[in-house]
């Protein structure tokens, strides 16, 4: 039986109330999460509250659910989990969005006071240090040993995950402490201060002199952009300023509207985008490590000088020479913008001939290729789904389009490019449709797909309004053609599925099987009823060449 177990009589409040009390005064609404034995404190405490618990059925789909209602919703997302297996089930799920920088809140259970510090006390669920093991993918992890420690360890936790650059924080409660009597009054005001992170005067005064100074600046605008608060604004004030233009990385996808004149779009992974970065006499990165896909695979050669401003001081240079500006995006492209002379009459003109070049090469290398099917599926998707609509894409070859090909419109776009994770796109899209109260599109392959089939179960028990559409080529895709292409064959990439189809409709959810050429219509109808959906299409895609 588990500790301080209910016997009857009146309720006496415990540390799970303090929790559940906290969590409302921060302005918590959705937990999300799975009951477990240590965490029972914390799960009766939800009863006495109003707010909502989304429950899935496996942990790391917990913590994409949290991944996706925190960009979805801009909110701070809560996840309980219990102890052991259920906390490091959660973890592998966690890299995504502490690699992303989206705020996660996980609070985890943890066994009874007198067994932790790594004595074998044969406990349910005891590892040796739960809190260390989940270290490498959080900014921060407390464990709190007393009820009255519970406000401000929750409170600091709120903030740092807010607190750019953002991210999953963790608090680790023991059972004991969760069903003890707690002996502070209710909480009622909770102060949770965010910490700004604005550009050194200096470091401005510089980018802007080496700015001014440039024939051929470019911008690159990664996702530090679109996770600030004025980032969008800033990056289009400098952006103009300069007569730039701007290519945005996958992350960055939406930082600056794809109808707007300088914007060069974001086929990062193309070789003409490449040379367009590299020709920059100054190039602008903001948001974006200049990672492995958006230095086109380390095949990028920067000619000029790079300006770096981003919120992870981890980020900045690491993998080119760059004058390195520690700051939140917003605050620092808009003392940028503050910063920069008045711009040439001609200068947007100029940089929006720039980009419209760039994206009609791109087109017609792609015209040269046999990418019928995967264009029209992307043309079909994008004509069905509203502008507005936020769409979630897997690590699949339809994902991999979207990273370029996709334009987000009026709508955001999320994918797991951060991590690389597979089963990301459909709890993280049903946990959005949830806290938004609006339809989402869910992207996956079938390899990806079966990480994810048990939250059908979810999104139907909680009559969440999400589109799943996997694409079914039988197997892991992406894998299957880099073996080939590196190998000359396939190996273990071949994969045994269920009816995707038959299966939904056996959770009671309505499921379509398209076309190609019937995938819009089966797409938008979705759009116009309540409820969960899916949708298969049976394809094999192919990747469009890189170079």
């Amino acid at each position: 039986m588990p500790e301080h177990s209910f016997t009857g009589g009146e309720h006496v409040r415990n540390g799970g109330d303090v929790v559940v009390e906290t969590l409302t005064a921060l302005g918590t609404t959705h937990i999300f999460g799975i009951p477990g034995q240590h965490a029972l404190g914390l799960f009766d405490a939800i009863r006495r509250s109003d707010l909502r618990f989304v429950s899935s059925r496996v942990e790391n789909n917990s913590a994409f659910n949290a991944d996706g209602y925190a960009r979805a919703t801009g909110e701070v997302a809560v996840m309980f989990v219990s102890t052991g297996p259920g906390a490091l089930t959660a973890l592998g799920a966690l890299q995504e969005p502490y690699t992303t920088g989206v705020p996660v809140l996980v609070i985890s259970a943890q066994i009874p006071r007198r067994g932790l510090g790594g004595q074998k006390n044969g406990l349910l669920h005891q590892i040796d240090d739960q809190q260390r093991s989940a270290q490498n993918v959080t900014k921060s992890t407390v464990v709190v040993r007393d009820a009255a420690h519970i406000p401000s360890a929750i409170a600091d936790a709120w903030a740092l995950a807010q607190s750019v650059p953002a991210g999953p924080v963790w608090v680790e409660i023991p059972q004991d402490v969760l069903l003890e009597p707690a002996g502070i009054p209710p909480v009622q005001d909770v102060a949770a201060s965010v910490v700004a992170r604005p550009a050194r005067a200096e470091l401005i005064a510089e980018a802007a002199r080496l700015l001014a100074g440039a024939e051929r600046p470019v911008i690159v605008a990664g996702g530090g952009v679109r996770r600030s608060a004025t980032g969008r604004t800033e990056l289009v004030r400098v952006a103009e300023a300069l007569g730039a233009p701007v290519v945005s990385t996958a992350g960055g996808k939406g930082a600056i509207d794809f109808a707007h004149p300088l914007s060069a779009a974001s086929w990062i992974e193309d070789r003409f985008t490449t040379e367009l970065m590299e020709d920059a006499d100054v190039l602008l990165v903001v948001g974006s490590t200049i990672g492995e896909v958006t230095s086109n695979y380390f095949t990028f050669a920067p000619r000029g000088t790079l300006i770096q401003i981003d919120a992870e001081p981890r980020a900045l240079g690491s993998n080119y020479p760059v004058l390195g500006i520690h700051a939140d995006a917003g605050l620092a492209l808009g003392a940028l913008a503050d910063a920069l002379p008045e711009p040439h009459p001609d200068a947007v003109a100029r940089g929006a001939a720039i980009a419209a070049d760039l994206r009609a090469r791109v087109e017609a290398r792609l015209a040269a290729q046999d990418l019928a099917t995967e264009q029209e599926v992307l043309r079909q998707l994008r004509g069905a789904v509203p502008s507005d609509a936020q769409t979630f894409w897997d690590m699949t070859i339809a994902g991999y389009w979207a990273w370029s090909a996709w334009d987000p419109q009026d709508g955001e776009f999320h994918s797991a490019q951060g991590a690389g994770g597979l089963g990301f796109a459909f709890p993280a899209a049903l946990a959005a449709a949830i806290g938004t109260g609006r339809r989402t599109l869910a992207v996956s392959g079938d390899g990806g797909g079966m990480y994810s089939v048990a939250e059908l179960a979810t999104a139907r028990q909680h009559d969440a309004d999400v589109t799943w559409l996997i694409v079914d080529d039988g197997g892991y895709g992406i894998l299957r053609e880099y073996m080939v292409g590196a190998f000359g064959q396939a190996t273990a990439t071949e994969l045994a599925r269920p009816d995707f189809v038959k299966l939904a409709e056996a959770f009671g959810i309505p499921a379509h099987t398209a076309t190609v050429d019937t995938l819009g219509e089966t797409i938008a109808r979705t759009f116009t009823q309540p409820g969960p959906a899916v949708v298969v299409l049976p394809a094999v895609l192919r990747m469009f060449e890189l170079t």
